[in-house]
């Protein structure tokens, strides 16, 4: 699954989230990489290039990603960072492999796999701008969708690091992995004890895919935590708001490897 691997320094691992690929993860190359840190880049088994390996299930999904982690790391201590389907994928390899584990971040993540049992904000557009839309051609409804803040910004972002992994994506594994959505056990629930290495668990307060009061109910668990709720960002707020985004990245990169000394 390891697509693309930058820089140099202690590994992190980056995981995109349902239905795209790793390029949605990008923008946030210069952040990682201001710190020092090697990014390695998951992509999930629907993404183009990947072999339709008969996966089943988000448990199937999740264990491919910890045996190519693994196979690619051997021992070496790491860090993740998910977004949406990805931050899922990502708590369960840092509870699985804690001892190995320096930080953990996600991104919008989910953590209430169940659609119907989200807590979510209405479905709220911060700013419209017709001219914009106006020029997202065949990517229109898949952009209008998604985004709560309307900017020739935002557009192109999401032209480039979105869409080609929308437009790429193997239906086939997406309809199987969506049918066993949930993992079989939450991570915190199998490995109760808190999570102690620094971690940062990022939202969208216009974010109507997954919301944030879910990621809130587990404060407790991760005792290292920064929580933020980003007001004018969906469920792309890495997108819609990238500086916040990246500071908050570089913040948690910095107690990630101060912990590691």
């Amino acid at each position: 699954m390891i697509a693309q691997i930058l820089g140099e320094g202690l590994p992190l691992v980056v995981i995109h989230g349902f239905g795209v690929d790793h390029r949605i993860m990008l923008p946030l190359e210069d952040a990682i990489d201001e710190c020092g840190w090697q990014q390695i880049y998951i992509d999930l088994p629907w993404a183009a290039g990947n072999a339709d390996i008969n996966v089943t299930s988000t448990d199937h999904v999740a264990q491919g990603a910890l045996d190519d982690i693994h196979a690619y790391l051997g021992d070496r201590p790491f860090a993740l960072i998910g977004n949406s389907f990805g931050g899922m994928i990502a708590r369960y390899v840092a509870h699985e492999l804690r001892d190995q584990v320096l930080g953990l971040a996600t991104l919008a993540g989910v953590y209430e796999p169940t659609h119907e049992a989200r807590s979510l904000p209405r479905r709220q557009v911060v700013r419209e701008d017709p001219s914009v839309l106006a020029l997202a051609g065949q990517g229109r409804d898949d952009y209008e969708k998604m985004t709560v803040v309307q900017s020739e910004a935002t557009l192109e972002a999401f032209t480039r690091y979105v869409l080609p992994g929308l437009r790429t994506a193997n239906q086939t594994v997406l309809d199987r992995v969506a049918a066993e959505y949930a993992l079989s056990v939450e991570p915190e629930v199998a490995h109760p004890a808190p999570f102690e290495a620094p971690s940062l668990h990022l939202f969208g307060r216009q974010d109507h895919v997954t919301g944030y009061e879910d990621g809130w109910k587990l404060r407790n668990h991760y005792v290292r935590g920064t929580y933020a709720v980003l007001d004018a960002a969906g469920h792309n707020a890495h997108l819609e708001r990238p500086d916040l985004t990246a500071a908050l990245v570089k913040d948690w990169l910095i107690r990630t490897s101060a912990a590691a000394l």
